[in-house]
């Protein structure tokens, strides 16, 4: 049984190679490789739809008596646990896996269990389903860089990852917009049977968007077809991938921006988990606005990580270590206007949404991953994101759990409503942020490693 597993989801053998014309090669090639990058860039948004549909589901569930802060703070926990877990174990099994098949999985997987929490009161229903959801939300991202760097050079790879990052954005605006619409009017457990509906949908969709190597339909490796050089090999006995993955584990820096990306997360998941209902309850506003004042931050977003590749690339000529602090700046700004600004003034509160989603968008492109896979040779691309993401989801895990434990501690019943005072809860939010820049800056003198 197991071994069937393995078989179905291991990438294919290598096919013989097509004995076509060039020009009939790369017109293939292409084909292939440009569905699959809109396949990723649009499929890994719709990971986000199936994730944070509990964050816009929160106030009404509390409102109802159904949980409380403490026990939204577990959920969201454990989900952020498993998925760092997972992220790395599955960032090592997606160097060896069929792509197509192993992020589509995901992501039907992911949506199943969004129907599944529509049906639920039980706090252990929703915690176990929710561990369960953080396991397979983690076959979504480091499955797409691999088949980014498996069909895309080195020199394409800063645009494209830059503009791969927008998928967090598309589905944190359909989330944020669309699913509090869907709360609003229909109540929270439609709004899980919406995003677990069009998720699965998506998931359909990318079985036949996505691709396996290239070398498994008789096309060449991605060096050869851009005329690239081939990665150096090293001196003595050739390294299995296994040994290849360990000894990427290795480099001081990546564990340094590990750590910088975990900081991060814990900012960034603060407004992902929290931000609905902390603009609800500190700001005044009603579900819908508040909804449509997230929502200015993954449009900015998707502007911020598209143009982060260029950024970096062309103004800052490829240092990534200028580029996130040039974002890690504006991020911090962002962050001290939304926590520690006047109240009920809208349109300083969209300008500071709209700047954490650019700035906060082009942190997690660099710290998140496009910096480690740089240091690192393109065969461990996987295992380099999954080691990323484990520390970036651990932070965003210890952020749920302990912002919900402070946010528990402040609660008061106004006017039959349950509150909460944000008041202690900002100072970790911000200082996580301003902890991260100063980490992400001490390896500044770290060079790109070449393959």
């Amino acid at each position: 049984m197991i071994q069937s597993v393995i078989n179905f989801f291991k990438t294919g053998s290598d096919a013989p190679r097509l004995d076509l014309p060039e020009a009939e090669i790369r017109r293939r090639y292409n084909v292939k490789r440009w569905i699959m990058f809109v396949g990723i860039t649009i499929g890994y948004g719709f990971f986000y739809v199936t994730r944070l549909s509990l964050s816009v589901a929160k106030k009404p569930i509390i409102e109802e008596g159904i949980l409380n802060a403490a026990q939204l703070g577990k959920i969201g926990a454990i989900l952020t646990t498993v998925y760092a877990f997972g992220k790395f174990f599955n960032g090592v099994l997606a160097d060896r896996c069929n792509i197509r098949k192993f992020m589509s999985m995901g992501l039907i997987v992911s949506a199943l269990i969004n129907l599944g929490m529509g049906f639920t009161s039980l706090f252990w229903v929703f915690f176990a389903l929710w561990a369960v959801n953080g396991w397979f939300q983690a076959l979504g991202s480091a499955p797409s860089v691999v088949t980014l760097s498996q069909w895309f050079s080195k020199k394409e790879r800063g645009k494209l990852y830059g503009i791969w990052s927008v998928s967090h954005s598309i589905g944190e605006g359909v989330t944020f917009v669309c699913t509090a619409v869907v709360v609003s009017h229909f109540g929270w457990r439609y709004g899980f049977n919406a995003a677990g509906m069009v998720g699965l949908a998506m998931g359909v969709i990318l079985l036949f968007m996505l691709v396996d190597r290239p070398r498994t339909y008789g096309l060449p490796d991605v060096h050869e077809f851009s005329k690239e050089a081939a990665p150096e090999q090293e001196e003595g006995p050739k390294l299995t991938l296994m040994q290849q993955q360990l000894k990427a584990f290795k480099y001081p820096a990546v564990w340094v921006l590990g750590l910088a990306s975990a900081l991060t997360y814990v900012s960034r998941y603060a407004i992902n988990s929290w931000g609905v209902i902390y603009l609800q309850e500190a700001k005044g506003y009603s579900l819908v606005k508040a909804g449509a004042v997230m929502g200015v931050y993954p449009a900015a977003g998707i502007i911020g990580a598209a143009v982060s590749g260029f950024i970096s690339d062309y103004i800052f000529k490829s240092n990534r270590h200028l580029s996130t602090l040039f974002y890690g700046v504006i991020q911090i700004a962002s962050l001290v206007i939304l926590f520690f600004g006047p109240k009920g003034i809208l349109w300083l509160d969209i300008v500071g949404m709209a700047m954490f989603g650019f700035a906060v968008c082009g942190v997690i492109t660099f710290l998140g991953g496009l910096t480690a896979i740089d240091l690192t040779p393109r065969s461990v691309t996987g295992a380099v994101m999954g080691f990323i993401g484990f520390f970036s989801y651990m932070g965003a895990s210890a952020q749920d759990w302990i912002s919900g434990y402070m946010i528990q501690k402040t609660t008061t019943i106004v006017n039959g409503q349950t509150m909460h005072n944000y008041d202690t809860v900002r100072y970790f939010w911000v200082g996580a942020a301003i902890l991260s820049l100063i980490l992400a800056m001490s390896v500044w003198k770290v060079k790109p490693r070449e393959d």
